[in-house]
């Protein structure tokens, strides 16, 4: 008899098996993983497909260019919430870091490109770098802390701007303009700088040491300790990308709009939350995906572009519907979860 051993599957928080015991997970445990995993996918594809018969505007190009020009800021700010939720936190502040980085580049654009990226991206970072010590070092709830930024970002935005009476704008044919309203065969830059950073960022969540301890530390903090893993390190990490991603996102899009826009960005933190969540990656953190969150976010965009292609409905609905989805989407982990536990 072949003995079999038990060990701790990375990203999952399950226990891996080996031998004939891993053969056992190619039925019905591996389809609800897979479920988990790439539910949403399907369920985009199916809305896509529906809404392509239903209206003749929504499969044109221009259409699904527009589609995913609005889908990629909110795409780059759910890109570091994902990981700091793999690792069992939350960020709320991404929506203020957000308006703040746009309202930052559009005031440093009258300096040149590189001031224009380069003083959203500290003060962002900054911003991330003071929640995850707090949260890592101080041992602080992330709810707390990251409220706390949010407040203090959309403060220090209202500081910049006399409480919004100031609107910062980018010079016209700058080279900064020209990186949120250029395009490659019609598709924006922000498309194109938001599909390589879902590409790093799945590599390295996937293939690099990194981001094997994120789902190490999300599974358990505890025990990623024992075994030596840099989880306050991890910790800080994350939550200093994910005020770096927020910042560029509002960045790129002061670019797009040429000014630095202060009301925007409102309740931005709780669409990226819906999406991450809705792609399949586990609020308790140990499990999830970049390529999930990606789904999650077309979903929503493409929901809000069917609402417009209705014209009788106001924008309202769209939180309405990506509640419903939020709500479905966590009682069917949980049912996944479930299930799992008792093959």
């Amino acid at each position: 008899m072949n003995p079999t051993s038990s060990l701790t599957a990375p990203g999952t928080g399950a226990p891996a098996k080996t031998g004939r015991a891993a053969a056992g997970t190619s039925g019905p445990e591996r389809l609800l993983s897979l479920v988990q995993r790439q539910g949403v996918l399907a369920v985009l594809l199916l809305v896509v497909l529906i809404a392509s018969f239903a209206y003749p505007t929504f499969p044109t190009l221009d259409n699904a260019r527009g589609v995913l020009v609005q889908a990629s800021f909110l795409a780059i700010v759910a890109l570091g919430m994902t990981l700091v939720i793999i690792t069992g936190g939350i960020d709320l502040s991404v929506g203020s870091v957000f308006a703040l980085g746009g309202v930052l580049a559009a005031w440093a654009s009258q300096w040149g490109l590189l001031p224009a990226l380069l003083v959203p991206l500290v003060v962002c970072g900054a911003i991330g770098l003071l929640n995850g010590l707090l949260i890592a070092r101080a041992g602080m709830a992330p709810f707390i802390v990251t409220l706390a930024s949010l407040l203090g970002a959309r403060g220090l935005l209202l500081a910049l701007t006399d409480e919004g009476a100031t609107t910062h704008l980018v010079p016209k044919g700058s080279a900064f303009a020209a990186l949120g309203q250029g395009s490659v065969l019609g598709f924006g830059y922000p498309i194109l700088v938001a599909l390589v950073l879902f590409g790093v960022g799945g590599v390295v969540l996937q293939r690099t040491s990194f981001g094997q301890t994120l789902f190490a530390v999300g599974g358990s903090g505890d025990a990623a300790t024992l075994m030596g893993l840099p989880v306050a390190r991890a910790k800080v990490t994350v939550y200093v990308l994910s005020g770096l991603l927020a910042g560029f996102a509002g960045a790129l899009n002061a670019a797009r709009l040429s000014s630095g826009v202060t009301i925007i960005g409102t309740g931005m933190e709780l669409d990226a939350i819906a999406a991450v969540v809705i792609g399949g990656t586990l609020l308790v953190g140990g499990a999830g995906s970049v390529s999930g969150t990606l789904w999650g976010v077309l979903l929503l965009a493409v929901i809000q572009n069917l609402i417009n292609q209705i014209g009788s409905l106001n924008s309202s609905y769209q939180s309405v519907v990506s509640g419903g989805f939020l709500i479905l989407v966590v009682v069917a982990q949980r049912y996944v979860s479930r299930s799992r536990r008792t093959l």
